[in-house]
């Protein structure tokens, strides 16, 4: 695994979208489609915008495809990660074959089965990721699952998954927060191509060290990301101010490190 540090997040969300967008158009020169996996958080918002304004992508030829999405809420609260997919990618881009969850539907399980299905009817070829101030990628909060081959799964969301969405002002206070979500699963993520992750500010500088120093485990779900052979992490300063001297050394050498 890769990690890439910047001096702030609009320049790491510039050059991670350089990143992303030439997966994408070499996913469509050589096959006549791209598929992609798309994270909505505050950490993804300058990487997103770069992204929707990279030159040379054909985006009638994307389908992309929902990361995670609350239970019981509508898509048409702030928090809503479908209104921040629509919002932030769908509507700038023009993406006419894309995959929402429905959270608040009536049977959330069928969601997840209909998605699966769609999901995993063929490879994808680069996913967008996020990582939570607790460490979690997607809503697969410390302990993660890690066996489970479903591509998607419902899921309890930690305590400290819920106060990030406060202190994002998504929620006015924690008793707003939905307390379950659907979210794609650790295993699934894997199986993608190419893995991007996009993680920014201070308030992540923990859950980096813990899921890059520490062992690879599911109460660091994101270290995960290390068995994986083409996963690059973009953080910043911030984010990175707390990674041992080792890696330190090897960022300031060249502004990237391989970790194992």
């Amino acid at each position: 695994m890769l990690i890439k540090v910047f001096e702030d997040k609009k320049t790491l969300g510039r050059a991670a979208a350089d990143q992303a967008a030439t997966a994408i158009r070499r996913a469509i020169s050589e096959r006549g489609t791209a598929r992609i996996i798309a994270a909505t958080a505050a950490s993804q918002l300058e990487f997103l915008d770069a992204l929707t304004k990279s030159p040379g992508i054909d985006w009638a030829k994307v389908e992309a495809f929902h990361l995670d999405e609350y239970i019981g809420l509508p898509v048409t609260h702030p928090g809503s990660f479908r209104k921040m997919l629509l919002e932030l990618l769908v509507d700038k881009t023009g993406i006419t074959r894309y995959h929402l969850l429905d959270g608040d539907a009536v049977d959330p399980v069928a969601v997840v089965k209909e998605a699966g299905k769609q999901l995993a009817s063929a490879p994808i070829d680069i996913a967008f990721l996020g990582i939570g101030e607790n460490g979690h990628i997607a809503f697969n909060d410390p302990p993660a699952d890690f066996e489970t081959e479903e591509p998607y799964i419902i899921v309890n969301l930690d305590e400290a998954c819920r106060q990030q969405q406060v202190g994002e002002a998504w929620f006015a206070n924690i008793s707003q927060v939905p307390t379950r979500a659907i979210s794609m699963s650790a295993r699934q993520i894997l199986k993608a191509k190419e893995i991007l992750a996009v993680v920014p500010d201070r308030r992540k500088a923990q859950a980096i060290k813990a899921c890059f120093e520490g062992e690879i485990s599911p109460m660091a779900p994101a270290s995960i990301l290390r068995r994986h052979p083409n996963a690059t992490v973009y953080v910043d300063t911030h984010s990175a101010s707390l990674l041992g001297p080792t890696i330190q050394t090897a960022l300031k050498a060249n502004s990237q490190a391989t970790v194992t």
